[in-house]
Protein backbone atom coordinates (compact mmCIF):
# COMPACT_ATOMS: atom_id res chain seq x y z
CA UNK A 1 0.00 0.00 0.00
CA UNK A 2 1.32 3.39 -0.91
CA UNK A 3 1.38 5.57 2.22
CA UNK A 4 0.46 9.25 1.73
CA UNK A 5 3.66 11.26 2.21
CA UNK A 6 3.41 14.63 3.99
CA UNK A 7 7.14 15.01 4.62
CA UNK A 8 7.77 17.67 1.98
CA UNK A 9 4.97 19.86 3.37
CA UNK A 10 6.20 19.26 6.92
CA UNK A 11 9.72 20.27 5.92
CA UNK A 12 8.48 23.36 4.06
CA UNK A 13 6.45 24.54 7.06
CA UNK A 14 9.38 23.96 9.41
CA UNK A 15 11.77 25.94 7.18
CA UNK A 16 9.25 28.78 7.10
CA UNK A 17 9.14 28.81 10.92
CA UNK A 18 5.52 27.64 11.04
CA UNK A 19 4.82 25.13 13.83
CA UNK A 20 2.48 22.25 12.98
CA UNK A 21 0.93 19.30 14.75
CA UNK A 22 1.96 16.01 13.15
CA UNK A 23 -0.38 13.06 13.71
CA UNK A 24 1.11 9.72 12.61
CA UNK A 25 -0.40 6.24 12.56
CA UNK A 26 2.08 4.14 14.54
CA UNK A 27 0.21 0.83 14.89
CA UNK A 28 -2.87 -0.85 13.41
CA UNK A 29 -4.92 -3.96 14.07
CA UNK A 30 -7.52 -5.80 12.02
CA UNK A 31 -9.07 -3.89 9.13
CA UNK A 32 -7.50 -0.49 9.74
CA UNK A 33 -7.98 1.93 6.82
CA UNK A 34 -4.37 3.23 6.66
CA UNK A 35 -1.03 1.54 7.40
CA UNK A 36 1.62 2.70 9.89
CA UNK A 37 3.30 5.84 8.63
CA UNK A 38 0.17 7.52 7.29
CA UNK A 39 0.17 11.09 8.62
CA UNK A 40 -1.83 14.28 8.90
CA UNK A 41 -0.62 17.84 9.52
CA UNK A 42 -2.59 20.61 11.23
CA UNK A 43 -1.16 24.14 11.25
CA UNK A 44 -1.94 27.15 13.45
CA UNK A 45 -4.53 28.39 10.93
CA UNK A 46 -6.35 25.05 11.12
CA UNK A 47 -5.32 23.90 7.64
CA UNK A 48 -5.15 20.11 7.27
CA UNK A 49 -2.75 18.19 5.02
CA UNK A 50 -2.83 14.41 4.63
CA UNK A 51 -4.99 11.74 6.24
CA UNK A 52 -4.68 8.93 8.79
CA UNK A 53 -7.90 7.04 8.19
CA UNK A 54 -9.61 8.21 5.05
CA UNK A 55 -12.09 10.25 7.08
CA UNK A 56 -13.02 7.93 9.97
CA UNK A 57 -11.29 9.69 12.88
CA UNK A 58 -10.05 12.94 11.38
CA UNK A 59 -12.62 15.17 13.09
CA UNK A 60 -11.68 13.96 16.57
CA UNK A 61 -7.98 13.93 15.75
CA UNK A 62 -8.17 17.47 14.40
CA UNK A 63 -9.26 18.76 17.81
CA UNK A 64 -6.53 16.79 19.58
CA UNK A 65 -3.95 18.11 17.13
CA UNK A 66 -5.02 21.70 17.79
CA UNK A 67 -4.60 21.08 21.53
CA UNK A 68 -1.14 19.53 21.09
CA UNK A 69 -0.15 22.40 18.83
CA UNK A 70 -1.14 24.87 21.55
CA UNK A 71 0.38 23.05 24.55
CA UNK A 72 3.36 21.28 22.97
CA UNK A 73 2.52 18.15 24.99
CA UNK A 74 2.52 15.04 22.74
CA UNK A 75 -0.23 12.44 22.97
CA UNK A 76 -0.64 8.79 21.92
CA UNK A 77 -4.29 8.24 20.95
CA UNK A 78 -5.95 4.84 20.57
CA UNK A 79 -8.97 4.47 18.31
CA UNK A 80 -10.92 1.23 18.48
CA UNK A 81 -14.41 -0.08 17.83
CA UNK A 82 -16.92 -1.37 20.36
CA UNK A 83 -20.70 -1.30 20.42
CA UNK A 84 -20.62 1.85 22.52
CA UNK A 85 -17.99 3.81 20.64
CA UNK A 86 -18.37 2.61 17.06
CA UNK A 87 -20.00 5.82 15.93
CA UNK A 88 -18.42 8.16 18.46
CA UNK A 89 -15.52 9.00 16.17
CA UNK A 90 -16.68 7.21 13.05
CA UNK A 91 -14.20 4.32 12.98
CA UNK A 92 -16.72 1.80 11.65
CA UNK A 93 -14.36 -0.29 9.52
CA UNK A 94 -13.74 -2.81 12.30
CA UNK A 95 -10.10 -1.81 12.75
CA UNK A 96 -8.05 -0.22 15.51
CA UNK A 97 -5.17 2.21 15.30
CA UNK A 98 -2.77 4.15 17.50
CA UNK A 99 -1.94 7.68 16.43
CA UNK A 100 0.90 9.73 17.92
CA UNK A 101 0.34 13.49 17.88
CA UNK A 102 3.27 15.84 18.37
CA UNK A 103 4.19 19.47 17.76
CA UNK A 104 6.95 20.07 15.21
CA UNK A 105 8.65 23.46 15.15
CA UNK A 106 12.01 25.05 14.35
CA UNK A 107 13.89 22.84 16.81
CA UNK A 108 13.45 19.92 14.38
CA UNK A 109 14.73 21.79 11.31
CA UNK A 110 18.26 20.35 11.29
CA UNK A 111 16.88 16.80 11.55
CA UNK A 112 14.33 17.36 8.77
CA UNK A 113 17.03 18.96 6.60
CA UNK A 114 19.13 15.79 6.94
CA UNK A 115 16.19 13.60 5.89
CA UNK A 116 15.40 15.90 2.95
CA UNK A 117 18.99 15.73 1.69
CA UNK A 118 18.98 11.93 1.91
CA UNK A 119 15.66 11.69 0.05
CA UNK A 120 16.86 13.99 -2.71
CA UNK A 121 19.97 11.82 -3.10
CA UNK A 122 17.84 8.67 -3.35
CA UNK A 123 19.13 7.34 -0.03
CA UNK A 124 16.90 5.79 2.65
CA UNK A 125 16.23 7.71 5.83
CA UNK A 126 14.21 7.20 9.01
CA UNK A 127 12.86 9.31 11.84
CA UNK A 128 12.59 7.39 15.12
CA UNK A 129 10.28 8.97 17.71
CA UNK A 130 9.60 7.90 21.28
CA UNK A 131 5.81 7.48 21.35
CA UNK A 132 5.35 5.86 24.78
CA UNK A 133 7.50 5.92 27.90
CA UNK A 134 6.54 4.52 31.29
CA UNK A 135 7.98 2.59 34.21
CA UNK A 136 5.26 1.22 36.43
CA UNK A 137 3.27 4.13 37.79
CA UNK A 138 5.84 6.75 36.77
CA UNK A 139 4.92 8.11 33.35
CA UNK A 140 7.93 9.15 31.24
CA UNK A 141 10.31 9.60 34.19
CA UNK A 142 13.20 10.67 31.97
CA UNK A 143 11.25 13.04 29.74
CA UNK A 144 11.80 10.92 26.64
CA UNK A 145 8.33 11.16 25.08
CA UNK A 146 8.60 12.84 21.69
CA UNK A 147 12.41 12.67 21.51
CA UNK A 148 13.78 11.79 18.08
CA UNK A 149 16.65 9.89 16.52
CA UNK A 150 17.26 10.46 12.80
CA UNK A 151 19.02 8.09 10.41
CA UNK A 152 19.94 9.75 7.11
CA UNK A 153 22.51 8.20 4.82
CA UNK A 154 25.32 7.14 7.15
CA UNK A 155 24.58 9.81 9.73
CA UNK A 156 22.71 9.32 13.02
CA UNK A 157 21.63 12.51 14.79
CA UNK A 158 19.49 13.31 17.80
CA UNK A 159 19.07 11.17 20.89
CA UNK A 160 16.44 9.33 22.89
CA UNK A 161 18.29 10.26 26.05
CA UNK A 162 20.70 7.34 26.51
CA UNK A 163 23.71 6.30 24.40
CA UNK A 164 23.12 2.58 24.85
CA UNK A 165 19.48 2.97 23.90
CA UNK A 166 20.42 5.09 20.89
CA UNK A 167 22.80 2.41 19.62
CA UNK A 168 20.24 -0.39 20.04
CA UNK A 169 17.44 1.59 18.38
CA UNK A 170 19.62 2.72 15.47
CA UNK A 171 20.67 -0.87 14.72
CA UNK A 172 17.07 -2.14 14.81
CA UNK A 173 15.74 0.80 12.80
CA UNK A 174 18.24 0.09 10.03
CA UNK A 175 16.73 -3.37 9.72
CA UNK A 176 13.23 -1.93 9.27
CA UNK A 177 14.55 0.66 6.85
CA UNK A 178 16.26 -1.98 4.71
CA UNK A 179 12.93 -3.78 4.39
CA UNK A 180 11.11 -0.53 3.63
CA UNK A 181 8.80 -0.88 6.64
CA UNK A 182 7.62 1.55 9.30
CA UNK A 183 6.71 0.18 12.72
CA UNK A 184 6.96 0.21 16.52
CA UNK A 185 9.92 -1.18 18.49
CA UNK A 186 9.82 -1.70 22.27
CA UNK A 187 12.70 -1.48 24.75
CA UNK A 188 13.63 -1.37 28.39
CA UNK A 189 15.18 1.88 29.52
CA UNK A 190 18.73 0.68 28.89
CA UNK A 191 18.02 -0.52 25.38
CA UNK A 192 17.06 -4.14 26.02
CA UNK A 193 14.32 -5.47 23.74
CA UNK A 194 12.21 -6.60 26.68
CA UNK A 195 10.34 -5.37 29.74
CA UNK A 196 8.31 -2.23 30.24
CA UNK A 197 9.81 1.06 29.22
CA UNK A 198 9.92 2.70 25.82
CA UNK A 199 8.06 2.32 22.56
CA UNK A 200 9.55 4.05 19.54
CA UNK A 201 8.05 4.47 16.10
CA UNK A 202 10.32 4.14 13.08
CA UNK A 203 8.99 6.22 10.18
CA UNK A 204 10.90 4.74 7.26
CA UNK A 205 11.49 6.88 4.21
CA UNK A 206 12.85 4.08 2.09
CA UNK A 207 13.83 4.38 -1.54
CA UNK A 208 10.96 3.50 -3.87
CA UNK A 209 10.71 -0.17 -4.89
CA UNK A 210 11.63 -0.88 -8.49
CA UNK A 211 9.52 -2.09 -11.38
CA UNK A 212 11.55 -3.21 -14.39
CA UNK A 213 9.51 -3.63 -17.57
CA UNK A 214 11.22 -5.50 -20.40
CA UNK A 215 9.89 -5.00 -23.92
CA UNK A 216 9.22 -1.54 -25.41
CA UNK A 217 5.68 -2.19 -26.62
CA UNK A 218 2.35 -0.40 -26.14
CA UNK A 219 1.47 -2.68 -23.23
CA UNK A 220 4.75 -1.65 -21.56
CA UNK A 221 3.74 2.02 -21.68
CA UNK A 222 0.50 1.25 -19.85
CA UNK A 223 2.26 -0.97 -17.28
CA UNK A 224 4.88 1.75 -16.69
CA UNK A 225 2.12 4.29 -16.15
CA UNK A 226 0.28 2.24 -13.55
CA UNK A 227 3.56 1.16 -11.92
CA UNK A 228 4.50 4.79 -11.38
CA UNK A 229 1.03 5.46 -9.97
CA UNK A 230 1.54 2.63 -7.44
CA UNK A 231 4.78 4.21 -6.23
CA UNK A 232 7.37 2.14 -8.08
CA UNK A 233 10.49 3.56 -9.69
CA UNK A 234 9.91 2.31 -13.22
CA UNK A 235 12.57 1.28 -15.73
CA UNK A 236 11.71 0.22 -19.29
CA UNK A 237 14.42 -1.83 -21.02
CA UNK A 238 14.65 -3.08 -24.61
CA UNK A 239 17.51 -3.92 -26.94
CA UNK A 240 15.96 -1.99 -29.85
CA UNK A 241 16.83 1.74 -29.77
CA UNK A 242 14.13 2.69 -32.25
CA UNK A 243 11.47 1.57 -29.78
CA UNK A 244 13.12 2.25 -26.40
CA UNK A 245 12.78 6.04 -26.25
CA UNK A 246 11.75 8.45 -23.54
CA UNK A 247 9.11 9.94 -25.85
CA UNK A 248 7.28 6.61 -26.03
CA UNK A 249 7.48 6.04 -22.27
CA UNK A 250 6.99 9.39 -20.54
CA UNK A 251 5.75 7.75 -17.31
CA UNK A 252 8.95 5.70 -16.87
CA UNK A 253 11.69 7.10 -14.65
CA UNK A 254 14.30 5.77 -17.06
CA UNK A 255 14.44 4.03 -20.44
CA UNK A 256 17.42 1.75 -21.09
CA UNK A 257 18.67 0.35 -24.40
CA UNK A 258 20.34 -2.95 -23.47
CA UNK A 259 19.91 -6.66 -23.98
CA UNK A 260 17.47 -7.47 -21.17
CA UNK A 261 19.36 -10.28 -19.43
CA UNK A 262 22.62 -8.32 -19.54
CA UNK A 263 20.96 -5.28 -18.01
CA UNK A 264 19.36 -7.32 -15.24
CA UNK A 265 22.64 -9.10 -14.51
CA UNK A 266 24.41 -5.76 -14.07
CA UNK A 267 21.61 -4.49 -11.79
CA UNK A 268 21.79 -7.65 -9.66
CA UNK A 269 25.58 -7.46 -9.41
CA UNK A 270 25.38 -3.79 -8.42
CA UNK A 271 22.83 -4.51 -5.68
CA UNK A 272 20.17 -2.32 -7.29
CA UNK A 273 17.39 -4.94 -7.09
CA UNK A 274 16.00 -6.45 -3.91
CA UNK A 275 13.09 -8.38 -2.45
CA UNK A 276 10.69 -5.53 -3.31
CA UNK A 277 11.57 -5.46 -7.02
CA UNK A 278 8.98 -6.56 -9.58
CA UNK A 279 9.90 -7.66 -13.09
CA UNK A 280 7.43 -7.69 -16.01
CA UNK A 281 8.66 -9.44 -19.16
CA UNK A 282 6.52 -8.33 -22.10
CA UNK A 283 8.83 -9.30 -24.97
CA UNK A 284 7.29 -12.78 -25.63
CA UNK A 285 10.34 -13.53 -27.78
CA UNK A 286 12.48 -16.49 -26.60
CA UNK A 287 15.68 -14.74 -27.70
CA UNK A 288 15.02 -12.13 -25.03
CA UNK A 289 12.81 -13.66 -22.40
CA UNK A 290 14.34 -17.11 -21.83
CA UNK A 291 17.80 -15.93 -20.69
CA UNK A 292 16.14 -13.03 -18.85
CA UNK A 293 13.64 -15.23 -16.98
CA UNK A 294 16.31 -17.84 -16.24
CA UNK A 295 18.19 -15.11 -14.38
CA UNK A 296 15.19 -13.35 -12.80
CA UNK A 297 13.65 -16.53 -11.35
CA UNK A 298 16.91 -17.32 -9.56
CA UNK A 299 16.72 -14.00 -7.67
CA UNK A 300 14.64 -13.33 -4.52
CA UNK A 301 12.39 -10.83 -6.31
CA UNK A 302 8.88 -9.87 -5.22
CA UNK A 303 7.26 -10.75 -8.53
CA UNK A 304 8.24 -12.06 -11.95
CA UNK A 305 5.59 -12.10 -14.68
CA UNK A 306 5.80 -12.84 -18.41
CA UNK A 307 3.38 -12.05 -21.23
CA UNK A 308 2.41 -14.56 -23.89
CA UNK A 309 -0.20 -16.96 -25.17
CA UNK A 310 -0.81 -20.41 -23.66
CA UNK A 311 1.33 -21.86 -26.44
CA UNK A 312 4.12 -19.38 -25.75
CA UNK A 313 3.88 -20.17 -22.05
CA UNK A 314 4.24 -23.93 -22.62
CA UNK A 315 7.20 -23.52 -24.95
CA UNK A 316 8.85 -21.04 -22.56
CA UNK A 317 8.46 -23.45 -19.63
CA UNK A 318 10.09 -26.20 -21.70
CA UNK A 319 13.07 -23.99 -22.56
CA UNK A 320 13.43 -22.81 -18.94
CA UNK A 321 13.44 -26.39 -17.67
CA UNK A 322 16.17 -27.16 -20.21
CA UNK A 323 18.06 -24.13 -18.84
CA UNK A 324 18.14 -25.86 -15.45
CA UNK A 325 15.39 -24.10 -13.51
CA UNK A 326 13.73 -26.15 -10.79
CA UNK A 327 10.00 -26.74 -10.43
CA UNK A 328 9.99 -24.45 -7.41
CA UNK A 329 11.61 -21.63 -9.39
CA UNK A 330 9.18 -22.10 -12.28
CA UNK A 331 6.25 -21.94 -9.85
CA UNK A 332 7.27 -18.36 -9.05
CA UNK A 333 6.65 -17.29 -12.65
CA UNK A 334 3.33 -15.50 -13.22
CA UNK A 335 2.63 -16.60 -16.78
CA UNK A 336 0.57 -15.70 -18.67
CA UNK A 337 0.95 -12.43 -16.78
CA UNK A 338 -1.93 -10.82 -14.89
CA UNK A 339 -5.30 -11.77 -13.42
CA UNK A 340 -8.30 -12.90 -15.42
CA UNK A 341 -10.25 -9.66 -15.75
CA UNK A 342 -11.30 -10.19 -19.35
CA UNK A 343 -9.57 -6.99 -20.49
CA UNK A 344 -8.13 -6.47 -23.96
CA UNK A 345 -6.58 -3.01 -24.29
CA UNK A 346 -3.09 -2.12 -23.04
CA UNK A 347 -4.63 -0.12 -20.20
CA UNK A 348 -6.95 -2.94 -19.16
CA UNK A 349 -4.05 -5.39 -19.33
CA UNK A 350 -1.97 -3.07 -17.14
CA UNK A 351 -4.74 -3.07 -14.51
CA UNK A 352 -4.70 -6.88 -14.63
CA UNK A 353 -0.93 -6.96 -14.12
CA UNK A 354 -1.03 -4.38 -11.33
CA UNK A 355 -3.79 -6.31 -9.56
CA UNK A 356 -1.69 -9.47 -9.60
CA UNK A 357 1.35 -7.59 -8.25
CA UNK A 358 -0.71 -6.13 -5.39
CA UNK A 359 -2.21 -9.55 -4.62
CA UNK A 360 1.27 -11.11 -4.57
CA UNK A 361 2.55 -8.42 -2.22
CA UNK A 362 -0.26 -8.70 0.31
CA UNK A 363 -1.29 -12.35 -0.08
CA UNK A 364 -4.60 -11.55 -1.76
CA UNK A 365 -6.66 -14.15 -3.58
CA UNK A 366 -7.78 -12.06 -6.54
CA UNK A 367 -11.37 -13.12 -5.84
CA UNK A 368 -14.28 -10.67 -5.35
CA UNK A 369 -14.39 -9.33 -1.79
CA UNK A 370 -18.10 -10.16 -1.70
CA UNK A 371 -17.28 -13.89 -1.64
CA UNK A 372 -14.22 -13.73 0.63
CA UNK A 373 -14.49 -13.97 4.41
CA UNK A 374 -12.16 -12.28 6.90
CA UNK A 375 -10.62 -8.80 7.07
CA UNK A 376 -10.47 -6.68 3.95
CA UNK A 377 -7.01 -5.25 4.75
CA UNK A 378 -4.38 -7.92 5.35
CA UNK A 379 -1.55 -7.50 7.84
CA UNK A 380 1.75 -6.31 6.39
Amino acid sequence: MRVPDVFDELHRRCRAGQPVALATVVATWRSAPQPPGAAMLVDTAGTVTGSVSGGCVEADLYERARQVLATGVPELVHYGVSDDEAYAVGLTCGGMLDVFVQRIDGDALAQLDAVAVARQAGEPAAIVTCVAADAGDASDPAGRLGRRLVLAGRQVTGSLGDDRLDDAVAADALGLLAAGHSGVLRYGYQGQRRGSGLSVFVAAYATAPRMIVFGAIDFAAAVARIGSFLGYRVTVCDARPVFATGRRFPEAHEVVVRWPHRYLRDEVDAGRVDGRTVVCVLTHDPRFDVPLLALALRQPLAYVGAMGSRRTHDERHKLLREAGLSAEQLDRLASPIGLDLGGRTPEETAVSVAAQIVAARWGGTGRPLAVVDGPIHRAS
